[in-house]
């Protein structure tokens, strides 16, 4: 431990010392900062039973800042104990963050591979095609907790000489005895793509192959991923720079995936983009295999580069964003459905069923579950603010009041086509909602901060079952 890990490890554990774990909005069953700032998900992992969740930690800011990795885990994925900054930014290869990346568990390690970000300043710089450093590290652990001492494996000069600055947030796998990692990047010429690199030892990594479209989708492919669901490869990428037509009323940057067709390390193609979700608060997603064999999702809550809404509550709080609930994949009459992770079940309390309507005051957290519905007929106000209804072929999500101060933080509407409703089910935290359409069909995803905590449902002929925790 050098002397500047030493003077940031201490003054993150003294600003941690000011966190107040009693304020009104902290989550209950979601991951979050104990302070300051929280975004992408970052080396999930299961680790010799353990899970392991780290994230991007700026805790001297609640709006942001220099990165680090903080670090959580968990026996269940709900009740998450932090354990201290795993990664400070204390190299001269990662001086201005230690940004995205994975973990690999091969031969009994886990294996963190991430960006160190470097600006430099000497002169004025686009920080794209210059002034931007992204370079790819590693570091070790037997146990999960102490890492040894960083390896720097690539930096810009080690990537194709037609990208940009802008490579990073590095996801490695092991397949036939070799060693494959993604890269997002932004070429020379502004295109969002996606950069394969193998290696023989997890150390030397060449390039082997670039992923794109066959016409420019975006500027920028960040966190990407490549993973299987029921035998169907997926790859995964948050695109920026979407604009015009159907993107104009969704979010400022897109989280999504693509169905990968054929062999992705020779001849392959890409299906048309689809969203992860349909909400307000979700980038960033990250895959894992568990040590069942499931393949869970979780992202981060929150929205970068966004103007139209935020969290003022929280950060009067002294702190900002969490993760989405974790996340089981499924794939289910040729789409890929999402659905709660099943160790929320142990954590029901309390259950009622009722017909055609439901009305509550003062439950935050809860999971509402609405079957048998008829006709496409539903409608559901939640906090007094937040509706969520079908209508005309549409589901949508829309706060009534759009006031930054309120329970929406300045959030408006989202929606989304929908052929037939079926079935929807409510998972309501303290401060987040997220919704699941037919099964996980598709999802949205929001943070609210009601000043009333109260749900009511209304959906003629269906059954709702409501479960409190």
């Amino acid at each position: 431990m050098n002397a500047l890990t030493r003077d940031l490890k201490h003054m993150t554990d003294m600003v941690e010392q000011t966190a107040d774990p009693g304020s009104r909005f902290r989550q209950k069953l979601h991951l979050m900062p104990p302070v300051g700032w929280l975004n992408d998900p970052n080396g999930l992992c299961q680790f010799q039973g353990i899970y392991h969740a780290f994230f991007q930690y700026s805790p001297f800011d609640v709006n942001g800042g220099v990165k680090m990795w903080g670090h959580a885990v968990s026996k269940d994925m709900i009740r998450w104990e932090y354990k201290d900054t795993a990664l400070y930014p204390d190299q001269p290869f990662d001086c201005h963050g230690v940004y995205s990346g994975c973990a690999l568990i091969d031969e009994g390690k886990m294996y963190l591979y991430y960006t160190g970000n470097v600006k430099l300043e000497d002169k004025e710089y686009d920080y794209i095609l210059e002034g931007r450093e992204g370079n790819t590290i590693l570091a070790e652990s037997r146990d999960g907790l102490n890492f040894g001492p960083k390896k720097l494996l690539m930096r810009n000069g080690d990537y194709p000489s037609d990208l940009s600055c802008h490579v990073r947030d590095p996801k490695v796998w092991k397949e036939k005895g070799r060693y494959y990692m993604v890269q997002g990047v932004r070429t020379k010429d502004n295109a969002g793509q996606v950069q394969i690199f193998e290696s023989d030892d997890r150390i030397n990594w060449k390039p082997k192959k670039r992923i794109s479209t066959s016409s420019p989708f975006g500027y920028m492919w960040e966190c990407p991923d490549y993973f299987t669901v029921d035998g169907q490869n997926i790859l995964s990428a948050s695109v920026q720079g979407l604009t015009g037509g159907i993107w104009e009323e969704r979010n400022v940057y897109q989280s999504g995936y693509f169905f990968v067709e054929g062999d992705i390390m020779t001849d392959s193609y890409l299906s048309e983009y689809q969203l992860w979700d349909y909400g307000f608060d979700f980038y960033a997603p990250q895959s894992f295999q568990a040590e069942d064999g499931r393949i869970i999702l979780l992202a981060w809550m929150g929205m970068p580069d966004c103007e139209e809404y935020g969290n003022i509550s929280t950060i009067r709080e002294g702190w900002q964003h969490c993760f989405t609930f974790p996340r089981e994949l499924y794939k289910k009459d040729g789409k890929i459905c999402q659905r709660p992770v099943r160790e929320l079940e142990q954590w029901k309390k309390a259950e009622r069923e009722e017909r055609d309507y439901l009305s509550a005051e003062g439950a935050k957290v809860y999971d509402i579950r609405v079957s048998g519905i008829k006709a496409n007929r539903f409608r559901a106000v939640l906090g007094e603010e937040l509706l969520l209804e079908y209508k005309e072929g549409y589901f949508r999500m829309e706060f009534e009041n759009r006031d930054k101060e309120g329970t929406s933080g300045g959030r408006g509407v989202r929606r989304s086509e929908v052929a037939v409703l079926r079935q929807v089910e409510i998972l309501a935290d303290v401060s987040s909602v997220e919704v699941f359409i037919n099964d996980g069909e598709l999802v949205f995803s929001t943070r609210y901060y009601p000043r009333h905590y109260s749900m009511e449902i209304c959906c003629k002929g269906a059954s709702i079952i409501e479960t409190v925790f």
